[in-house]
């Protein structure tokens, strides 16, 4: 639902994530930050799916970055949190090497690419594929939940 809710927002609001206009002094920003960070946290700890989404939007809605700094400021926090699971699930011996190395490597090539693209295409065309990949993940959810 939370998905639905971010796809329908950004899809009315045709000038959502266009400008890099941040909202707050260095000070709140960071009270948000940590305050984002706590909640955004604990849902990709214990949910995991869409974190990226949620993370681009609430930049977007609540810091006021335009779609491009937000997607790549999502990333490092994406970055951090799957460090986090990498150290904890390695030190439990729970990681499956054989498939997470070659799928690690593939990772970084799409993401390299993704970077890329998003940098020459710019802010519109990121937007677009905001939209694109949060309706096929409501597509994915909703026919895990609903399709069988």
């Amino acid at each position: 639902m939370l998905l639905g809710v971010v796809a329908i927002h950004t899809y009315w609001r045709k000038d959502f994530g266009n400008l890099h206009a941040p909202q707050f002094t260095a000070h709140r920003e960071r009270q948000f930050g940590i305050l984002v960070g706590v909640v955004i946290g604990f849902y990709d700890g214990f949910f995991g799916p869409g974190t990226g989404s949620f993370l681009i939007f609430i930049f977007i809605g609540l810091f006021g970055f335009d779609f491009l700094t937000a997607s790549a400021s999502a990333k490092v926090i994406n970055f951090v949190t799957n460090l986090s699971a990498v150290i904890y699930f390695a030190a439990a011996h729970r990681i499956f090497y054989q498939f997470a190395v070659p799928m690690g490597l593939c990772n970084m090539l799409g993401a390299w690419t993704g970077s890329r693209l998003a940098i020459l295409k710019g802010n519109a065309f990121v937007r677009v594929f905001f939209l694109v990949v949060v309706a096929v993940m409501i597509l994915r959810y909703g026919w895990e939940v609903f399709g069988r």
